[in-house]
């Protein structure tokens, strides 16, 4: 059971967004088409093996054509946002140099589309398809990729700064470094281990570079970044295991989040001579830590850390359905490995489903960097196989996917009673939740193997399915819409005839109302 959508809208703040996310490379497709230029990723996805069954991202879910019948159905579920992100090599094709004109046409299209509906645009400026070009020469391990993506997005905040409300530099450099450039399994397959760590700063730094452009050109939408995070936990009390999820915390959370929040990189990274074997000028670290309208965060899930190399770098069932056969990665390599929860739900990709840790992620954060800005949840969701119900009288398709609407119901829960006031994060000013992802997509080396999606995609016929969540996520909003009403309905009367309710008084001002109103009129005010 889950609390119901009338409940939970009455947890939501004013002010408070609610939307959905994608990125360019999952949904797009036409990745030949207007003078687009190869990413990576396309080289990468075409090798054999690369990814879930050969699944390709050519077509993906062809958002690059219908894109307005996607907006509409954004319109039609009520959201607030939409996050989305700028497909580089369409923009900017060799990842340098002016920029696509057919390519900033479809964006134009976009954003007048979202606005036109009264949709608000959050848009990410890098997520992950990196221009091939740009690759060639290094990636993120060259530092010149982090100048590049300042040039980018110079671009990008001329031609859109005047129509994005919400700007995301970055998303997921953890990802990047670790999927991409540690262990090999993304774009692009580089299995550097530690070598890798040139990737992290370079990142930052082009988020800092990224941030100047935006300011630069006066952009009036609000600026942020995002990357995921993971609550450590150890497996036992064993000492080791907590050490090992420190040093686990410290390499996918901190590494990250305390030099774009503090300035610097955690004192124990700063002292390890593998990371001090690049070198970069004090200045980087001035533009790395520029002051943030936001700070986004993508949350999945815990992770369970034990010491000692394990049966591999991470269970199974998880490696499995990242496309990559991770059994034997990490025996007698890695000083420690991640374990199973076996009380707990999973998802399809092998994710464990632990709500509760939403709280301890926002606390973590709110207690590690007292000068937090707002913060954002930018992805949270999760993959189930969905089925597909028809019924043959109305010949019509239904999708009950209730393990993905109590997900999301249970962690949007979690976080918004975390950041309430008397609530453990009540520190967190926490300003919005966006659901990965509106639809099924190309999941990476996971191709078409794990749904995510409000609206279920048919990958032969490209047609979109709105599941039972986007029902229930259409009828939060519109509770939540209902709740909003009401208070400024009451909040007006109020103040028109204040006279009036001073001798009614709050007890038979009350009785004109349904019990059950209360709760939602005033988490509304």
């Amino acid at each position: 059971m889950h609390i119901t959508a009338k409940e939970l809208a009455a947890l939501i703040p004013s002010g408070f967004t609610l939307g959905v996310a994608t990125a360019a490379f999952q949904i797009e497709g036409a990745l030949d088409e207007d003078g687009r230029g190869p990413a990576g990723w396309d080289v990468f996805a075409a090798k054999d093996g690369a990814i879930v069954e050969n699944h390709s991202p050519v077509v993906a879910t062809d958002h690059y054509h219908r894109m307005p019948q996607d907006v509409a159905l954004m319109k039609q579920l009520g959201v607030d946002s939409y996050r989305f992100s700028f497909a580089w090599p369409r923009i900017q094709p060799t990842g340098r140099g002016s920029a696509n004109r057919a390519g900033l046409a479809f964006y134009d299209r976009l954003l007048d589309e979202l606005l036109a509906n009264g949709i608000s645009p959050m848009a990410t400026i890098y997520h992950w398809d990196t221009p091939l070009t740009l690759d060639d020469a290094g990636g993120w391990m060259n530092r010149d990729t982090a100048y590049r993506l300042g040039e980018y997005a110079a671009i990008l905040a001329e031609e859109f700064g005047d129509r994005v409300a919400r700007w995301v530099t970055i998303n997921e450099p953890a990802t990047v470094s670790t999927n991409g450039y540690t262990l090999g399994l993304h774009s692009p397959g580089k299995e550097l281990m530690m070598g890798a760590f040139p990737t992290v700063h370079h990142q930052l730094l082009g988020h800092g570079l990224a941030v100047e452009a935006l300011r630069a050109a006066k952009v009036p939408g609000e600026i942020g970044m995002t990357n995921v995070y993971s609550p450590m936990v150890p497996n036992s009390i064993n000492p080791l295991d907590r050490i090992s999820a420190g040093l686990m915390d410290l390499a996918q959370n901190r590494l990250y989040a305390d030099p774009v929040l503090t300035g610097k990189y955690p004192d124990l990274i700063r002292a390890a001579k593998f990371f001090s074997s690049f070198e970069h000028p004090d200045e980087d670290m001035e533009l790395i830590s520029q002051p943030l309208d936001f700070y986004g965060l993508n949350y999945y899930m815990p992770t369970k850390v034990a010491v000692g190399p394990g049966g591999g770098a991470v269970p199974a069932s998880m490696a499995e359905a990242m496309g990559s056969d991770l059994s034997a990665a990490g025996n007698g390599g890695t000083p420690f490995h991640v374990e199973t929860w076996p009380e707990a739900d999973i998802t399809s990709y092998g994710w464990p489903v632990k709500p509760e840790y939403m709280a301890v992620a926002l606390k973590e954060m709110g207690e590690r960097y007292p000068n937090l800005p707002p913060v954002i949840l930018t992805e949270g969701g999760a993959s189930f196989e969905d089925i597909i119900v028809r019924d043959k009288s109305t010949n019509t398709k239904f999708i009950p996917d209730e393990r993905r609407l109590k997900y999301l119901s249970d962690h949007l829960e979690a976080a918004l009673k975390a950041t309430a006031p008397g609530g453990e994060a009540a520190s967190v000013d926490l300003r919005g939740y966006y659901v990965w992802s509106l639809l099924d997509n190309f999941e990476w080396s996971a191709g078409y193997n794990q749904p995510f999606g409000l609206l279920h995609v048919d990958f032969e016929t490209l047609e979109r399915t709105p599941k039972a969540s986007y029902f229930w996520f259409q009828e939060l909003i519109e509770e939540r819409d209902l709740a909003a009403a009401a208070g400024t309905a009451i909040a007006e009367a109020m103040v028109g005839g204040a006279m009036d309710v001073e001798v009614l008084g709050a007890g038979a001002l009350g009785s004109e109302m349904p019990d059950d109103d209360v709760p939602a009129v005033g988490a509304s005010a």
